[in-house]
């Protein structure tokens, strides 16, 4: 299996700890934690043509992925 990039850990690693920490204590970050990835990996299998999609649907899924990231992040912070 190979190596899917943009991995939240990946994305913001001095935060990982918090990150953790926010999966097991707020069941909303979790639930966008798990969409995130599941949005950062379809986009990936887009990308590297295991399961190849249109242009316009795959810029609707980096979209999305790109607003699940804002939105966790800004979690993350709050925190």
């Amino acid at each position: 299996m190979s190596h899917t990039p943009h991995e939240l850990h990946e994305e913001f690693p001095e935060l990982g700890d918090k990150i953790t920490e926010l999966k097991g204590a707020d069941a909303h970050f979790h639930k966008l934690f798990e969409e995130y990835h599941e949005v950062n990996r379809a986009v990936h299998r887009a990308e590297t043509n295991v399961e190849p999609m249109e242009q316009l649907a795959e810029d609707q899924l980096r979209k999305q992925r790109a607003h699940l990231k804002d939105e966790l992040y800004r979690m993350l912070i709050a925190a």
